[in-house]
């Protein structure tokens, strides 16, 4: 019965350090995997951020579950999961390149009709802003102050939205654009000025 029991007692330590050593021959692999995960997330994460956050927030949230399961040494989880999400860490950039030539096309498409409404927007705003100026008696309720500094602001904007477009970078020239016309009408809400209405532009 002693000879049966130190048998199995010796059975259970060779078991116990075949199993050390194969988790220790797991631990490597499984750390260069999240690694090359983690790699391919942060050189995607700043145009997926900005195109697909929520196919970026999958991704990561699927890394981190990796490392939950590498920090309570279930190495073989992560061996096991870890293709399939650095597949889509890798595709993250190209589905962010293809997300953002659909907004680029958009934007180009609408710039044309914002280069035209947009300036006659803000020369609207200016004369009538110019025209109050000359007023002796304002009337009750029109902030002239701000509405001279939100078409000023307007006006510099619409300098450097035009600088965009000219350089090829279209999002920053309809962004801009798009502020442009938000402080033009803050600027004619202060006149109490009713203005037409534009077509939103592509955001």
């Amino acid at each position: 019965m002693t000879n049966l029991k130190n048998k199995t007692v010796g059975f259970l330590a060779v078991a116990a350090v075949l199993l050390l050593g194969a988790c220790a021959n797991q631990m490597e692999p499984a750390q260069k995997a999240i690694a090359g995960i983690d790699s391919a997330v942060s050189a995607a994460a700043p145009d997926a951020g900005k195109y697909i956050p929520d196919q970026l927030a999958a991704v990561q949230k699927k890394l981190a579950d990796l490392k939950t399961a590498f920090d309570s040494k279930d190495y073989a989880t992560v061996l096991t999961g870890a293709p399939g999400v650095l597949s889509e860490a890798q595709g993250l950039l190209g589905a962010a390149m293809l997300k953002k030539d659909e907004v680029v096309k958009a934007m180009s498409a609408q710039w044309p009709a914002m280069a035209a409404a947009v300036p006659a927007l803000v020369t609207s705003v200016t004369n009538r802003v110019a025209a109050l100026g000359k007023s002796k008696h304002l009337p009750e309720g029109v902030d002239l102050a701000a509405a001279k500094t939100g078409i000023a602001d307007a006006s510099a904007l619409w300098s450097k939205a035009q600088a965009a477009f000219a350089a090829g970078n279209i999002e920053e020239a309809v962004s801009t654009a798009n502020d442009v016309k938000a402080k033009a009408e803050a600027a004619a809400a202060a006149i109490k000025m009713s203005l037409p209405a534009l077509a939103p532009a592509a955001k």
